[in-house]
């Protein structure tokens, strides 16, 4: 199986995932980009995208991300993930991508990129950097 079949079926099993209508935007080894519109079931009470919708796009990403250098048959779950939120999420959607920053066999290390979407204008919401823990 490929690794952007493994990633697309894991993630077609994410009830939250489906609930905010995420989708996979594209898969490489080392590097997966998730999307997902800004609902207004994911919006806290100023109109900006939740923190918890860009954090679960972002770990989410990062931790596709570090199961495309893993063997098929592994997971991964994560160890530890921290986030900076750097501006008001507005727009059409998010956008989170993924990275390993170092392969490990018990820890990957790994970032994500998050970024509002409106048109043709991006701008960054959010830095995640963690750990994965293949399982």
């Amino acid at each position: 199986m490929s690794i952007e079949q493994r990633i697309r079926e894991s993630f077609a099993q994410q009830s939250m995932m489906q609930t905010f209508g995420a989708e996979v935007v594209s898969v490489a080894e080392g590097e997966v980009v998730l999307r997902a519109p800004i609902l207004d079931l994911a919006k806290q009470q100023m109109g900006f995208a939740h923190a918890a919708l860009t954090f679960a796009l972002g770990d989410t990403a990062a931790g596709y991300a570090a199961l495309t250098t893993l063997p098929e048959g592994q997971e991964v779950v994560t160890a530890e993930i921290k986030i900076n939120l750097l501006s008001p999420a507005t727009g059409d959607w998010l956008e989170a991508r993924g990275r390993v920053v170092k392969p490990g066999r018990r820890l990957v290390v790994v970032s994500a990129v998050v970024e509002a979407v409106s048109g043709a204008t991006r701008k960054e919401v959010a830095l995640l950097q963690g750990s994965m823990m293949p399982i």
